[in-house]
């Protein structure tokens, strides 16, 4: 978005989207079966009552049990019927995993993130390599559109989180290592293939593994021939932000991102020695918000430089999700040029649930 949008414009387009979306997922003849029984019971007409985004709160919380378990189907607008259905997953870590289903969200998100990427770092036509989770995540086929959107071809390993977060919790350390070692022999084994390979996804651990194997082999990520990375997990601090630059990257360029099965791709303001390396996300508004909420209070906003927990709202046609409670915490952003909504800063586990949370392959 242009940096002379106002403030008061994203926020009048946001109110404007928020009206179509519920209207859509609202009406008899395009709703889906989950909402259209949830409003059948609420005694109220959404479609007539709510005019902006602060009137979602009429909704309270939207509760992780409800992407748990089947039928998937409910999620489906009847307005889309008859498209093709994927169903993503969560992590799958804490239990029955949550699945959204998606026609073409996924490939919007990208897309709209792509005109984030510069063609000097992330050239058009470019090979990609999706050095991250396979397997129910939308992760792998969000990448490999990416690239495709952008002329190239992706080449994926297979890597599967949720063993590794069990590998962890066993405690066989070994185990891990070898598993590591794995993902990162089929990322070497691509990145020297001969496929002119420019561009990379991958978390910022499997970033480190893969940039320590080439220094073992005499090269580096840059000599390697990639030019552009987007990286991202709640394990990219500033710290590890300025580590990756002075010690693992050899001159090429790296984007911070922030994004789940649930919200899509929330892109980074600028960051680099300038600003110590802080990184700030902002979500893909109108598509979706993130707001930072009092711990004890999620319906109140906490103030600029505050911390507090990350409240999601996922607006499209193929999925409302209004007001749910995320797995992470951080620090209210203002707008900035780029994005002239809010943002957030120091991404990281929940509190409430670190203790019990166990971090893998991000």
């Amino acid at each position: 978005m242009a940096a002379d949008v106002t403030i008061e414009h994203a926020r009048e387009t946001l109110d404007r989207w928020v009206r179509e979306v519920v209207d859509w997922h609202f009406n008899p003849e395009s709703g889906c079966p989950f909402w259209l029984d949830v409003v059948k019971k609420a005694g109220w007409d959404p479609r007539r009552e709510i005019k902006s985004f602060a009137d979602l709160g009429r909704f309270g919380s939207f509760e992780d049990e409800w992407l748990r378990g089947g039928p998937v189907q409910r999620w489906i607008p009847k307005g889309l019927a008859g498209k093709p259905v994927f169903v993503f997953e969560t992590g799958g870590t804490t239990g029955t995993p949550k699945t959204r289903v998606a026609m073409e969200d996924f490939r919007i998100d990208y897309e709209l993130f792509s005109a984030t990427l510069a063609d000097e770092y992330f050239p058009k036509g470019a090979n990609w390599l999706m050095l991250g989770p396979s397997g129910p995540r939308r992760l792998r086929l969000a990448v490999e559109h990416l690239a495709q959107y952008r002329g190239g071809i992706s080449f994926c390993v297979d890597l599967d989180p949720r063993w590794v977060i069990k590998l962890i919790k066993k405690g066989w350390m070994e185990h891990l290592q070898a598993y590591k070692d794995h993902v990162i022999d089929q990322a070497v084994t691509i990145l020297e293939a001969g496929h002119d390979i420019r561009c990379l996804f991958t978390t910022p651990k499997l970033l480190e593994a893969l940039a320590l194997r080439l220094e073992s082999k005499g090269t580096t990520i840059r000599k390697a021939g990639v030019t552009g990375i987007f990286s991202g997990g709640t394990e990219f601090t500033p710290q590890w932000n300025r580590f990756a630059h002075e010690e693992l990257l050899d001159g090429a360029y790296m984007t911070p991102t922030y994004g789940n099965t649930l919200m899509g791709l929330a892109a980074s303001a600028p960051t680099g020695p300038h600003n110590n390396y802080k990184i700030a996300y902002y979500a893909p508004q109108p598509r979706a918000v993130i707001e930072v909420v009092d711990f004890d209070k999620p319906d109140q906003l906490v103030e600029y430089g505050q911390t507090g927990r990350v409240k999601l709202t996922t607006l499209t046609k193929e999925f409302f999700m209004p007001g749910f409670l995320e797995r992470d915490e951080g620090e209210r952003e203002p707008a900035c040029d780029r994005y002239r909504w809010d943002g957030i800063s120091g991404v990281r586990p929940y509190r409430g649930f670190a203790a019990t949370t166990t971090v893998g392959v991000y």
